[in-house]
């Protein structure tokens, strides 16, 4: 059973490493021009449930690893 929770854990961290690389970072190239990149804007569409997908995929890592050490114990 413990050799569940590894590959759970293993595609859980590719997924959240891929997730996390599909965000957008910043302002780009608008700060080699002089725009401000420090502007509040609101997460929509695509780069919200990106968002939410990373928080999810976070949580459910935490979740397997302590579930691995309480049953492997």
């Amino acid at each position: 059973m413990q050799i569940y929770f590894y590959v759970a854990q293993i595609v859980l961290a590719v997924a959240i490493i891929l997730i996390t690389l599909l965000q957008t970072k910043g302002g780009g190239l608008g700060g080699i021009f002089g725009q401000a990149d420090t502007v509040y804007r609101t997460k929509r569409g695509l780069e919200k449930t990106l968002f939410q997908m990373t928080v999810v995929l976070m949580v459910l890592f935490i979740v397997n690893a302590v579930l691995s050490i309480r049953i492997g114990v």
